[in-house]
């Protein structure tokens, strides 16, 4: 795997609150080629960022785990796939109805602009959840088995692949093989302290199981230096 392939494995997550701000850490982030806008900055600066990150030719991994009404979906997975985004979550608890329309909704409007089409990942459950906070909401407290349960939601309705944490990269591999892209968030390098994520895992360990992608937010952003976080991160997916 080259160089370029790793670079395109990370995934920077945007957590900061303006424009300004988001464009003052890709700055400092010349090596990084995927940029992660979540709920935060979405709400605070619109699509209008994107033509920024288009114009610094990085590409936007659009996170705002949509879960609404399939039609609902549908309308603002065409918004996306208009505003030239690689990436894009919905949130597989929507049901298989909700994603199987994102997925007719990206491919159609893709096929009509004719502009790439995204990449579109079904979220199963968030990094930040334990097995008694899945209890309390009613759904299965197996960790594992409801991830295995939405992965398959997912695949079954032709998403491209599932938002998992590095825990369960190996039973979705086992039971899903290579069909599903993994998207993983909770990783941490081993120099970063864990924050508010619970269940989480170094870069190499959720590439060496079967990661995909790798979301990295503070470790890389947070630091006094983020280019060279970024390139320690690339040095130990290397090594």
């Amino acid at each position: 795997m080259t160089s370029e392939d790793l670079k395109r494995k990370i995934i920077i997550a945007l957590d900061v609150k303006t424009r300004d701000e988001a464009v003052d850490v890709i700055s400092k982030l010349k090596d990084a080629r995927i940029f992660k806008v979540g709920l935060e900055l979405f709400t605070a600066e619109g699509p209008a960022l994107f033509k920024k990150l288009k114009v610094l030719r990085k590409s936007v991994f659009l996170d705002l785990k949509l879960h609404d009404i399939p039609n609902t979906v549908a309308g603002a997975v065409r918004a996306a796939v208009r505003h030239g985004v690689q990436m894009m979550t919905v949130h597989t608890s929507g049901g298989r109805e909700m994603m199987a329309r994102a997925v007719d909704a990206a491919r159609e409007t893709s096929e009509k602009e004719k502009i790439e089409r995204p990449i579109l990942l079904g979220v199963t459950v968030l990094t930040s959840m334990k097995s008694a906070e899945l209890d309390e909401v009613g759904m299965n407290p197996d960790m594992g088995g409801q991830v295995l349960r939405l992965a398959g939601l997912a695949k079954s309705a032709g998403m491209d692949g599932i938002v998992c944490s590095p825990q369960e990269i190996e039973i979705v591999r086992k039971e899903y093989g290579r069909s599903l892209l993994l998207v993983t968030p909770g990783i941490r390098p081993a120099w970063a302290a864990a924050q508010d994520q619970k269940r989480i895992m170094t870069p190499a360990e959720a590439v060496a199981k079967g990661a995909d992608y790798l979301v990295i937010g503070r470790p890389v952003t947070g630091d006094p230096s983020p280019g060279d976080a970024f390139l320690r991160i690339l040095a130990e997916l290397e090594n």
